[in-house]
């Protein structure tokens, strides 16, 4: 060691040392630039558009007149050329033209790979000018009422209308009129011609009043008169000469001059007056007219003078005139009465005679011999209203008992009706319902459950289910086909494998057949909602047919099953699945038999107590109420206002289980079925 050098010594101090740990580089996976991630969006854009283009359908829209504007919506489409390429699903297409009304339909596109859709705009009414020469004609279009010429601003259905123009001295005017409609402005200016004749009438001497049909027309011989074309009774009247009269046969815009008619001199006058006034009077059996009335009478002779007057005796004297006389005869008539005793139920019903009020209807009144009307009314009651001609001398008794409101309502109408095919429909006044089935019964499905309906609407029920024949009238080329070799086309079969929608148009079909506004609202040959308000025919609501088959009257239960509350049926109670349908169909009643394999003619089981066929059995039936479960609460009578499906109620021919046999069973489809018909149904008022 060195001088230099020093040892260590425990004084040296250890210094510390920063420490940096060894660092390990761990590569992260690359990430793609935005040039690679708008590649990458433009390939599956490419690959999503090859996919379209290779699933869509070429689809031709059509329209007449051509339209200004076109929207088509519910998937994607897209337009080539006027070409859509649209997918196999439906859409809604909705256009516009100007001067039409718009155009807003669904359209189904089928499998085929070229198709095509013609649309046809419904022009706007016209607007139209309507006059008359003369004024204050009478105007109506196809029946319907328009009001009196001149018409400003008059809204009228484009295409041929039929126009009448009726003016009380005018012949009536009955043209067809195209209206062009598209709201466009258009005039209808009509001449009418005249309805009435005129006749020239001359007298010797001149200065006879001149009657027509017994009324003065204020003109005095010679004078010509208009007289509305018929025939007429026309009287010639100048004091101290004899009354002419004679009857006319008038042509329309005929001018004529009768013959001159020589009065004849009367030597004598008689003047007729009555208390009451208005009485007729008859000279030897000749009518004379009505007091006051002066007759021209020959002096020297009797004469047979007889008064009458409805409600008052008669009266006959004799006269005999002196040359030169005027006589003036007053008579007085003898009223007639007969006495009417009134006995009404409830008693505080009031008494109206003529319109005038008499107090209460229990009464006896004495009333002249001639027709009377009579009411008799009460708050909450439907009024009685009759005529009746009281006898001279005698008494009649009349006995009449109010009917309520809903009485009277019920009365008033039919208690059956029949269609223009022949089917029968018979009136009900339904009570309230509980639909679906306890969870503790037997058989019940999730979708049976309680709920409670008012039913307020009285309606009509088929009491057979529609038929082959009856359904063929409106669509001949229809086939309910074979099952298994068993034909269920033949005629007087229940009308099977018909989708709801067939059903529907058939009813709006039948509807118009006996001049029903229909029930379904119809666009394009497609159901596409219902009128309420409407009385024409439709199918059975849920609730309808739930109360028809199974309320009984006089029970608080209601019915399990069409023939009671046990299994099995008695035999032929109705056509469900039996021995005779063991070998076409899965599930039998046990023992049952019915005599036939499939769907049997309607009408041949026995009807249930009120008188309607088939509920149970034959075909289950399309009902008018959109399928729901659960149903929603406060859900009306006509069921929910939408949906896929509908309602199919009652068993078949095809059932024989427990679940499908009982009455609260609920199926739904949309398309045809082999064992589903309908019946019609629809409200009363």
């Amino acid at each position: 060691m060195s001088a230099t050098e020093q040892p260590p010594s425990e004084s040296n101090t250890i210094q510390a040392v920063h420490y940096q740990p060894r660092t390990t580089v761990v590569e992260r996976p690359a990430r793609f630039s935005r040039a690679q991630w708008t590649l990458f969006t433009l390939a599956a854009l490419a690959v999503l558009l090859l996919l379209f283009l290779f699933t869509a359908r070429s689809v031709q829209l059509t329209f007449t007149p051509s339209a200004d504007s076109i929207t088509v919506s519910g998937g994607p489409a897209f337009e080539f050329g006027g070409v859509h390429l649209m997918l196999q699903t439906q859409y809604r297409v909705t256009a516009g033209a100007d001067g039409y009304y718009p155009l807003d339909v669904l359209v189904d596109i089928a499998s085929a790979r070229n198709q095509s859709f013609t649309f046809d705009f419904v022009p706007l009414p016209g607007v139209v000018m309507l006059t008359s020469e003369p004024e204050g004609a009478y105007v109506s279009v196809d029946g319907r009422p328009l009001g009196m010429t001149p018409l400003a601003d008059t809204l009228i259905d484009a295409g041929t209308r039929h126009l009448r123009f009726a003016h009380p001295r005018y012949q009536v005017l009955e043209i067809d009129v195209d209206i062009e409609g598209r709201n466009r402005p258009q005039q209808v200016s009509e001449a009418l011609v005249p309805n009435w004749g005129d006749i020239t009438f001359e007298t010797e001497p001149p200065g006879a009043e001149i009657l027509v049909d017994e009324v003065a027309t204020g003109l005095l011989t010679p004078a010509v008169v208009e007289i509305l074309a018929g025939e007429h009774e026309i009287q010639l009247r100048l004091d101290g000469h004899k009354s002419h009269r004679q009857r006319i046969l008038v042509g329309a815009e005929e001018a004529r001059t009768l013959p001159s008619v020589a009065l004849q001199q009367a030597d004598g006058l008689l003047s007729v007056r009555t208390s009451p006034a208005r009485a007729g009077v008859t000279i030897d059996g000749q009518y004379q007219g009505e007091s006051p009335v002066d007759i021209a009478l020959q002096s020297g002779r009797s004469y047979r003078v007889q008064i009458f007057k409805v409600g008052f005796a008669p009266r006959q004297t004799r006269v005999n005139l002196t040359t030169g006389e005027r006589r003036a005869l007053n008579l007085s008539l003898e009223r007639l009465t007969g006495m009417l005793v009134i006995q009404a139920d409830p008693p505080q019903a009031e008494l109206f005679v003529d319109g005038k009020a008499l107090g209460s209807a229990n009464q006896s009144v004495e009333l002249p011999t001639r027709v009377h009307r009579l009411e008799i009314k009460l708050a909450g009651y439907a009024g009685y209203t009759t005529e009746i001609t009281p006898r001279n001398g005698l008494t009649q008794e009349l006995r009449i008992k109010l009917l309520t409101l809903a009485e009277a309502r019920l009365a008033a109408l039919q208690p059956t009706i029949t269609t223009a095919a022949g089917q029968t429909l018979k009136l009900f006044d339904p009570s309230p319902i509980q639909l679906g089935a306890s969870r503790r019964e037997p058989g019940r499905r999730a979708n049976e459950t309680l709920r409670n309906v008012e039913l307020e609407q009285l309606f009509y029920l088929g009491t057979q289910e529609v038929t082959n024949t009856q359904f063929k009238a409106f669509a001949s080329g229809h086939d309910s086909g074979i099952y298994e070799e068993q034909r269920l086309n033949k005629d007087e079969q229940p009308v099977a494998d018909i989708s709801w929608a067939d059903a529907a148009r058939y009813c709006n079909w039948l509807s118009r057949q006996d001049g029903l506004k229909p029930f379904y609202l119809e666009e394009f040959g497609k159901i596409v909602g219902t009128n309420p308000t409407a009385r024409g025919y439709r199918l059975p609501t849920e609730a309808e047919w739930a109360w028809t088959a199974r309320h009984v009257e006089g029970s608080e239960s209601l019915l399990r099953f069409p023939w009671g509350g046990a299994l099995p049926p008695p035999d032929r109670h109705g056509n469900y699945a039996d021995r005779a349908a063991a070998h076409l169909v899965g599930r039998i009643i046990f023992g049952y038999n019915d005599n036939h394999m499939v769907a049997a003619p309607v009408g041949t089981f026995a009807a249930n107590s009120k008188g309607i066929d088939d509920l149970g059995g034959n075909v289950a039936e399309w009902i008018h109420d959109f399928y729901q479960h659960p149903v929603e609460a406060g859900t009306g009578p006509l069921g929910p206002v939408e949906g896929e499906y509908h309602v199919i109620s009652g068993s078949s021919w095809m059932h024989g289980t427990t679940t499908d046999l009982r009455l609260s069973f609920r199926d739904y489809g949309a398309d045809g079925r082999r064992d589903v018909g309908f019946r019609l149904a629809r409200f009363a008022e």
